[in-house]
C-alpha cells in the first residue's frame, strides 16, 4: 500500500509545481496588460475630447462664415437693386432727353413728319433685357463703324 500511496502522490504533486511557476508570469502579464489597457483608454478619452473640441470649433467657424455670407448676400442684393434703379432712372432720363431733342427739332422745322420715318431708318434700335441700344447708321443705310 505504501507503494500505491507514493505513486498516487507523485503525479498529484508534479502537476502543481508547473502551475505555480506559470501563475507568476501570467499575473505580471495581466498587470502589464491592465496598465496598458488603462493607458490606451486614457489616450482614447483624450482623442475623443480633442475631436469634440475640434468639431465644436469647426461648427462655430461654419456658423460665423455662414452668417457673414448671408450678410454679404443681403448687401450685394441691396447694391444690385440700387444699381438697377439707377440704370432705370438713366434710361428714363435718356429717353426723355431723346424725346425733348426730337420735339425741339420738330419745332425748329428741321424735321417733318416724313423725317420720323427716316429717323427710324437711320437708327437701328435693339432692346435686350430692358436696355435700349442705338446703333448709328450711315446715309446709305449701312451701319457706321465705331
Amino acid at each position: 500500500m505504501a507503494n500505491s500511496d507514493s505513486s498516487t502522490s507523485l503525479p498529484v504533486s508534479a502537476p502543481l509545481a508547473p502551475k505555480k511557476e506559470n501563475i507568476t508570469p501570467i499575473g505580471s502579464k495581466i498587470a502589464e496588460l491592465n496598465e496598458s489597457r488603462a493607458e490606451v483608454l486614457n489616450r482614447i478619452q483624450g482623442l475623443k475630447q480633442d475631436l469634440q473640441n475640434w468639431r465644436s470649433k469647426l461648427d462655430t467657424q461654419v456658423k460665423i462664415y455662414s452668417d457673414e455670407l448671408t450678410e454679404l448676400k443681403k448687401t450685394l442684393n441691396v447694391e444690385v437693386e440700387h444699381l438697377r434703379s439707377e440704370f432705370q432712372e438713366l434710361r428714363n432720363t435718356l429717353h426723355q432727353q431723346q424725346e425733348d431733342v426730337t420735339a425741339s427739332l420738330r419745332n425748329l422745322g428741321l424735321q417733318d413728319v416724313s423725317g420720323d420715318a427716316k429717323d427710324t431708318d437711320n437708327k437701328k434700335v435693339e432692346e435686350k433685357d430692358g436696355e435700349i441700344n442705338t446703333v448709328p447708321v450711315e446715309n446709305n443705310g449701312k451701319e457706321a463703324e465705331n
